[in-house]
């Protein structure tokens, strides 16, 4: 005889595949974070380091979702919100360091971020397919969604950055494509805290 019923084995299967897939995803972007930071360091690009930062707050992001699978709504919601709150951090981050750049000028190495960029597009384009079919099925996942969304933009802007150096032989490109990921990082977080927020609303 069955140990639980339809609905609650549909339920733990769900489960399942969401903490099965978070796993996955965590350890390539935590894997991803210190690839990429170590060649934005070597390589002197605020754009590369932005793209490791999100690789950062992406890991953090899914190992808070591995703990708010089973849990209620009203969790959820405010790991979502916490999530908001560390993509919202890396932007500040990559905010301060575009504006040391602007003190401290330099050029970037344009190979290391070409190189790294499609490095990271290539497992971030794994972690979005991985995640696809996940992506509606609550506000814990939704938000995991977003930042996986967030990456592949990040990486393909920072390639084109990457030929922008090699062609104005400035950081400039650099500069500028950070700032847009700033942007972009703002956005993001502000979509998630606003969906968690409605979220809570809701459930109180």
């Amino acid at each position: 005889m069955s140990g639980c019923c339809d609905n609650d084995c549909s339920l733990e299967g769900l489960r399942e595949r969401q903490r099965g897939t978070l796993r996955i995803v965590f350890g390539i972007n935590a894997f991803m974070f210190l690839v990429i930071a170590s060649a934005a360091v070597y390589g002197n690009s605020s754009a590369l380091l932005a793209d490791s930062l999100d690789n950062l707050g992406d890991a953090l992001t899914y190992g808070f979702s591995l703990f708010a699978v089973s849990r209620g709504a009203a969790i959820k919601a405010k790991v979502a919100l916490l999530k908001g709150g560390l993509i919202f951090l890396a932007g500040i981050t990559v905010a301060g360091q575009v504006v040391y750049r602007l003190f401290f000028p330099s050029v970037p190495i344009f190979e290391v971020m070409g190189a790294f960029s499609l490095l990271g597009l290539a497992a971030n384009s794994v972690c979005l397919l991985l995640l696809w079919r996940h992506r509606g099925e609550d506000v814990n996942m939704s938000s995991v969604w977003e930042c996986s969304r967030n990456d592949i933009a990040s990486n393909i802007s920072v390639f084109l950055a990457a030929g922008a150096v090699w062609i104005t032989e400035s950081g400039w490109p650099d500069i500028v494509v950070a700032l847009g990921l700033v942007w972009l990082l703002m956005r993001s977080a502000n979509r998630v805290v606003s969906s968690a927020m409605a979220e809570l609303g809701s459930a109180n």
